[in-house]
C-alpha cells in the first residue's frame, strides 16, 4: 500500500512538472522567427518617444520579465531587446505607469490594447487606427491567459 502512494505521489508530481515545462516551452517552439535588429532600428527611427523595459519593476520576477528599448512611432511599438517567454502576450498603451497586477488590473479598462506578441527577441506592432500614442505615457505587457504582470516602460 505505501508502495501505491509514492508511486501516485510522484508520478503526480512528474505530471504536473511536465505539464508546467510544456506551458513554458510551447510559446517559445511555436515562435516565429523575431525580426532582425536591422528591421528593428528601421521600424524605430521615426520614433516620437522612447522608453526602456527593466528586469527589476515590482511586479517582474524570473519567470515575467523585459529588457530592452521601446520606441513608440504613431503608427508602430517598436521593440529591441529581451521578453520572458509566455503564453498571450498582449501589448497596451496605458496613461499611467503600473508595475504589478493590481496596479494594472485597476485601470486596464481604460488602456489601449494594441496587439498580441508572438515573438520574445525584438516584436513590431503596429498601432490601430483611432489609437493616438501622444494620450498614453506607458507601454505595457501583459500575459492574458494568467493575469501576470511582465513589464512596463514610461516613454513621457
Amino acid at each position: 500500500m505505501l508502495r501505491f502512494i509514492v508511486l501516485t505521489g510522484t508520478h503526480t508530481a512528474m505530471l504536473a512538472i511536465g505539464f508546467a515545462l510544456g506551458i513554458y516551452f510551447l510559446p517559445i517552439l511555436t515562435a516565429p522567427a523575431a525580426p532582425n535588429a536591422a528591421v528593428l532600428q528601421e521600424q524605430s527611427k521615426d520614433a516620437l518617444y522612447s522608453g526602456a523595459f527593466s528586469r527589476d519593476l515590482e511586479g517582474s520576477d524570473f519567470l515575467h520579465w523585459g529588457e530592452g528599448v521601446v520606441s513608440v512611432t504613431p503608427k508602430m511599438i517598436v521593440h529591441e531587446g529581451s521578453l520572458a517567454p509566455g503564453p498571450d502576450y498582449k501589448l497596451y498603451l496605458t496613461k499611467e505607469f503600473v508595475e504589478t497586477e493590481a496596479a494594472f488590473e485597476a485601470i486596464k479598462s481604460e488602456a489601449a490594447l494594441i496587439g498580441d506578441l508572438k515573438t520574445f527577441k525584438g516584436v513590431i506592432v503596429e498601432v490601430p487606427e483611432g489609437v493616438d500614442v501622444s494620450e498614453y505615457n506607458t507601454v505595457l505587457i501583459w500575459c492574458e491567459s494568467f493575469g501576470e504582470f511582465i513589464t512596463a516602460a514610461k516613454y513621457q
